[in-house]
């Protein structure tokens, strides 16, 4: 990569063919045959000598110098510098037997001609790159094909941008960026070539220093682009790239956030070593505060009416200190219920402050497109991962995405229900984030349960209804039994059209139902009484995910309620054991199970059928 430690500096690489051009026309002076020949050949080397002069002394004076387009042409050069080197040397006078053995010809000079008005062809597109003769005055983006990429123009337009990016004025480095985005976006050869060419640095430069919001929104589109793959992900990360993202998603316009967000997204999503560098750089803090900027609103209006004047005198206080402390730090606290979220919710940093009016007047599709990519991103950095949950709840962004189910739709709905539905599951699989965050007395975990019963209840939509039951299955261990109303609206989700939500409320089921839960018994006899048998048996006739899981469920309904007339009644007793000649045979792990819930059927209800023999469990 460019400027690694391995490289020789710049000014090393280009003294060598320097030198070389100098040994050249010293042969070509000393020359005894094909004198002309040898002329022509030091006229040309004369000319790349001096442009490469030119090089050295422009490359001294550039602060920022894109590298990676100058060795490539210098090696092509000295190359070719060394071939006519060899050959002038051969036409120097020299004994019979060794003119006899080293046989030179004019097809020989012609080859080395051609190799070295490519070679100027080279520095002069290169010099038209690095704007030597303007000394970087020059506007626009030089673009022309020189005969090292003839084979692959792409190389040498991605050469150009980049160079642009990193050295060029303003108004160019953003055209350059946006069609460093545009081309990476035809196909991945040409997002690796951007990435293995050096074209990240520059991009993050000029993410991060610009003054110009249509630069950072070009370079963040650009970097957006390269982000979808591991690799190339990880090359932004080993670039430093992740706080200087979190810099600019807390200090930036609203329109600047919103690809910033979503390039979160695209690095949380593809690489987890990104998603945990986020977390480390503490990203989640800005996500949730751009999240429920203007969400609280009307509630701390309600809150203060409620307030005594003393109470409102020391808000007003907290209000102070906030605001000294965002003067000299980066500060995303979080206040729920207090008067002030219309303030703290916009002042991601030191220069938030700036941008409040702006953020207070931006147009409502803005700020909804903004809140759409900050709940993906919190969706993705909990994604899998048990500290990224547990960083959310913490900064209280559970209900901050309790609210925007209630009042949101479409896409900013479905991503809360998603990233609620990622914590679920890390709590699911974390017995103290479940204890911390979804304790019964939270007024966070109330809210994201009241919604997700809601959303399971009241929306007949399957996209958004089954991360809902699937959230609620995850939290199957945290309800007490006497918490029975969330077992009747997953009930009633046994009997949907939609084969997938049935299927989910089915496993969801299962959760309440399986021994690993402590109130298996309790919650097995209330989904009885709320009549989930005969949905449950319609289930099995279904297809072969339906008629799986609706069998095991039915099992542990028998093993621990299974002197239930219901299921005597439904003819659970016949299912199983047709069960256990279908099912089984196609999922062998499940004949324990299906044996002992026969067992227990045959148990209570072997009165009633003396023929049907005992199974032992």
């Amino acid at each position: 990569m460019m400027g690694s430690a391995e490289e020789k500096r710049i000014e090393d690489e280009l003294s060598y063919p320097i030198m070389l051009a100098e040994r050249v026309r010293a042969a070509a002076d000393e020359a005894e045959s094909f004198k002309v020949d040898c002329g022509e050949v030091g006229k040309l080397v004369d000319r790349l000598s001096q442009m490469l002069r030119t090089l050295v002394r422009s490359t001294t004076s550039v602060q920022c110098l894109y590298e990676r387009p100058i060795r490539r042409v210098v090696s092509e050069v000295s190359k070719n510098l060394e071939r006519a080197l060899t050959l002038v040397r051969k036409c120097k006078r020299q004994s019979i037997l060794r003119r006899v053995v080293r046989i030179t010809s004019a097809t020989d000079f012609r080859k080395v001609l051609n190799l070295l008005d490519a070679s100027i062809g080279d520095m002069k597109w290169l010099m038209g790159v690095l704007d030597t003769e303007n000394n970087g005055t020059a506007s626009g983006i030089f673009l022309s094909l020189p005969p090292i990429a003839s084979n692959d123009p792409i190389i040498s337009w991605v050469w150009s941008y980049i160079a642009t990016v990193q050295m060029g004025q303003l108004t160019d480095r953003i055209e350059a960026a946006n069609n460093l985005a545009s081309l990476a976006r035809d196909n991945d050869r040409n997002k690796k070539i951007t990435v293995e060419e050096g074209g990240i640095p520059p991009l993050l430069k000029l993410l991060k220093e610009s003054c110009s919001a249509d630069a950072q929104i070009a370079a963040a589109n650009a970097l957006l682009v390269l982000a979808n793959e591991q690799e190339r992900v990880r090359s932004i990360v080993d670039e430093m790239g992740v706080p200087i993202v979190v810099q600019v998603l807390g200090d930036s316009l609203m329109k600047v956030q919103i690809p910033v967000a979503k390039l979160v997204v695209r690095m949380a999503e593809h690489d987890p070593v990104a998603q945990e560098d986020f977390a480390r750089e503490n990203v989640i803090r800005p996500l949730v505060t751009l999240l429920s900027f203007e969400t609280f609103v009307e509630d701390s209006k309600t809150q203060l009416g409620k307030q005594s004047i003393h109470s409102i005198v020391q808000i007003n206080k907290e209000m102070e200190k906030f605001s000294s402390a965002g003067s000299t730090s980066r500060n995303y606290s979080y206040r729920p219920y207090s008067n002030s979220y219309s303030n703290l919710h916009m002042e991601g940093s030191s220069r938030g402050g700036n941008h409040r009016k702006e953020r207070e007047n931006e147009k409502p599709e803005v700020k909804l497109q903004l809140k759409i990519n900050c709940a993906e991103a919190l969706w993705m950095l909990a994604k899998g991962s048990v500290s990224n949950s547990r960083r959310i709840t913490e900064t209280k962004g559970l209900l901050c995405l309790a609210k925007l189910v209630d009042k949101e739709q479409g896409e900013l709905q479905y991503n809360c229900l998603m990233a609620i539905m990622e914590i679920t599951g890390a709590a699911e699989s974390n017995s103290d984030l479940r204890r911390a965050a979804f304790k019964t007395n939270s007024p966070a975990a109330k809210a994201v349960i009241d919604q997700l019963l809601r959303v399971i209840k009241e929306l007949d939509s399957p996209i958004l209804q089954v991360p809902a039951i699937r959230s609620v299955g995850s939290l199957a261990r945290t309800f007490p039994a006497r918490e029975t109303r969330v077992i009747g609206p997953l009930v009633t989700q046994l009997g949907n059209k939609d084969q997938e939500v049935a299927v989910e409320a089915a496993i969801a089921l299962q959760k309440f139902a399986s021994p690993e839960n402590f109130l298996c018994m309790d919650h097995s006899k209330s989904i009885i009484e709320f009549n989930g048998v005969p949905p449950l048996m319609r289930l099995l006739r279904s297809g072969d995910k339906a008629q799986l899981h609706g069998v095991v469920l039915l099992c542990y309904l028998a093993i621990h309620a299974g002197d239930n007339d219901a299921l005597e009644q439904a003819r659970v007793l016949t299912a199983l054991e047709g069960a256990d000649r279908t099912v089984v045979g196609q999922h062998p792990d499940l004949k324990e199970l299906v044996t002992k819930a026969i067992y227990q059927l045959n148990l209570y209800h072997t009165g009633v059928h003396p023929q049907r023999q005992l199974f032992a469990p």
